[in-house]
């Protein structure tokens, strides 16, 4: 896999690109969220994932209110520069309704 390289991340004409979160240990996917050059550059210096939300159209350190921080284990890019995996540890639930992974039903099944 390649290591993130800021220079050569191709954003879209949002200035966005897609981060596919991984639990580093587990290899489950959690979640998809968007981040932009500013939130990548403060998610590396963090160590926890930051985001661009764009609903609120702003910076969004994911679990500043709840708690559930997305550790940052790795980052790296396709082959095309035009996405993202992040390798996390989560800190509690990823999902905003309390599952381990966004891609899970409130049960908990797959």
């Amino acid at each position: 896999m390649r290591q993130l390289d800021l220079n050569t991340v191709a954003f879209d004409a949002n200035g966005l690109v897609p981060v596919i979160v991984q639990d580093a240990n587990t290899n489950k996917v959690l979640m998809l969220g968007y981040s932009n050059h500013s939130c990548l550059s403060e998610s590396l210096e963090l160590g926890r994932l930051v985001f661009f939300s764009r609903s609120r159209q702003q910076r969004w350190l994911k679990g500043e209110t709840s708690g559930n921080f997305l550790n940052l284990v790795a980052l790296y890019q396709d082959c095309d520069d035009d996405a993202l995996l992040a390798l996390v540890e989560p800190v509690g639930p990823t999902c905003h309704n309390g599952t381990e992974s966004c891609f899970e039903e409130p049960n908990g099944t797959q």
